[in-house]
């Protein structure tokens, strides 16, 4: 099952125009109209079971390039199709770029969406754009960073309407909040929903020194004090919604009680410590050699923690997490934005740990099973320039050989519950510019994404001055789902 390209994208749920022509007419098969409606009857009460007990979300910032990667055009001119060749894959007719070998292998368990487009050319609106699902605007300006009045991301939306019952944290943000131009990206705290809906930020899991923020209880503060200090806590709380001041007490109650939870649990305490992994998984996935991090990634400081970054996200997933969001650090650069020395970047500092550490993902996720209940999401707010040299932005992109801002046409990658493997849905044209079949966008995407962790796109959230918007407005692509 290769390319559905052909087929159009409509809402997952209820009859299509085709069946209710077909069911009014001759009835082919005794498929009469009223058969129908009891059959799309019992589909409609499925429509938001889960197919995804929770969501990896794999965020490659700054924009990668799909030309390289997962849309080659090997027939087109040689400043379009660039140095790299393309290379078959585990499913018949599929190729990658040639710098990822061992991704290649596990191809039939993604679903390829390669006609995403949407027009906003900057890294942080765009991040904000695929990472809720909203259309960044703020008036006449851009969104650049998350704020008391921005739209939530997936993964505090999640966590709000598919709370976590266990003493873990349901929204989990590896190693870093990520930053462009000195704020933090949008689309990645809690929006309106409030600080309470933030990401729990773990750090960098592939440093020697690391330590999950809070987890570790002090010397002095042993687990019998900290009960006292709970109790203490709780009558805190009473006496503050005495005095009518609710919400000072429930941001009290969310965070300290959230901390002690945490704290005491001995399964978030063991789901963030990498040290019970064997070493030799723990090598598969990546480890550092010892880089110089003081090094860009774009300088060649590649990812020297992406392998163990997404060990610890596969642990956050195993250990019942909702949703796991993995960016690329907070960098001094954002790693996939080579509009400079495009080729020497993809060859050398990107695509090899890339490669190693979510083929090692997916495969040590299905001898797991946990992929036949986790949504993985592969995707970066754009992608890059079909024609080597051509300039999009002010980022200050090289004309020989730098690929810039690309948002009229790129790639996203699912996998996991409820995804169709192998399948490629929409295409691009000749030079992988823009979708010459079925263009989707980030609605879509966002669609497709709450539609598998059985939250209803049309749910209403309310803001802090209960001002309703609708969760999504975009169509869930039914190609890609199984």
């Amino acid at each position: 099952m290769l390319s559905l390209a052909g087929r159009p994208s409509r809402n997952c749920s209820g009859p299509s125009r085709r069946e209710f022509l077909r069911a009014g007419g001759l009835a082919v098969g005794g498929l009469s109209l009223p058969t129908l409606l009891r059959a799309r009857a019992g589909e409609s009460a499925n429509k938001n079971k889960p197919r995804a007990k929770s969501c990896l979300l794999i965020f490659m910032d700054g924009g990668p390039s799909h030309l390289e990667m997962w849309d080659m055009k090997p027939e087109a001119p040689a400043e379009v199709r660039g140095e790299f060749k393309p290379i078959r894959s585990s499913v018949t007719g599929v190729t990658v770029g040639e710098l990822l070998p061992l991704t290649a292998r596990e191809m039939h368990h993604f679903a390829q969406v390669r006609s995403v487009h949407h027009g906003v050319n900057d890294h942080n609106a765009g991040s904000f754009y695929m990472l809720t699902g909203k259309h960044p605007a703020d008036g006449s300006k851009l969104v650049q960073t998350d704020s008391a009045s921005t739209f939530p991301p997936f993964g505090a939306v999640a966590a709000k309407l598919r709370p976590v019952e266990k003493a873990i944290p349901p929204y989990v943000l590896l190693p870093e909040y990520q930053w462009n131009n000195g704020v933090d990206i949008g689309g990645q705290k809690g929006g309106f929903l409030g600080a309470k809906s933030d990401p729990f930020v773990s750090g960098d899991p592939s440093l020697p020194s690391f330590s999950v923020p809070g987890l570790d209880l002090l010397p002095e503060v042993p687990l019998d004090r900290l009960n006292q200090r709970d109790d203490l806590r709780n009558a805190l709380d009473a006496a503050i919604a005495k005095r009518g001041d609710s919400a000072a007490a429930q941001r009290l109650n969310v965070f300290q009680r959230q901390a002690v939870e945490v704290v005491t649990s001995p399964d978030a305490r063991r789901a963030f410590d990498l040290t019970h992994e064997p070493r030799e998984l723990r090598e598969r996935y990546g480890t550092d050699v010892g880089s110089d991090r003081s090094i860009e990634a774009r300088k060649f400081g590649g990812l020297p923690h992406i392998g163990q970054t997404f060990l610890m996200a596969r642990r956050m997933i195993e250990a019942g997490v909702r949703l796991v969001t993995v960016m690329t650090g907070r960098r001094i650069d954002q790693a996939w934005d080579t509009h400079r020395d495009h080729f020497g970047l993809m060859k050398k500092a990107l695509c090899p740990p890339f490669d190693q550490a979510l083929s090692a993902l997916i495969s040590d996720m299905d001898a797991r099973g946990l992929l036949d209940e986790t949504l993985v999401v592969v995707m970066g707010e754009f992608g890059r320039t079909p024609k080597i040299g051509f300039v999009t932005s002010s980022a200050g992109a090289s004309k020989s050989n730098g690929r810039d801002h690309w948002p009229y046409c790129y790639t996203v990658l699912f996998a996991g519950a409820g995804v169709s493997g192998g399948t490629i849905y929409g295409s691009s044209d000749r030079t992988a510019a823009f979708p010459r079949e079925n263009p989707v966008g980030p609605e879509d995407i966002a669609a497709t994404i709450y539609e598998l962790l059985g939250i209803d796109p049309t749910t209403e959230l309310h803001d802090t001055q209960n001002k309703p918007y609708t969760l999504c407005t975009g169509k869930p692509i039914c190609s890609v789902m199984s």
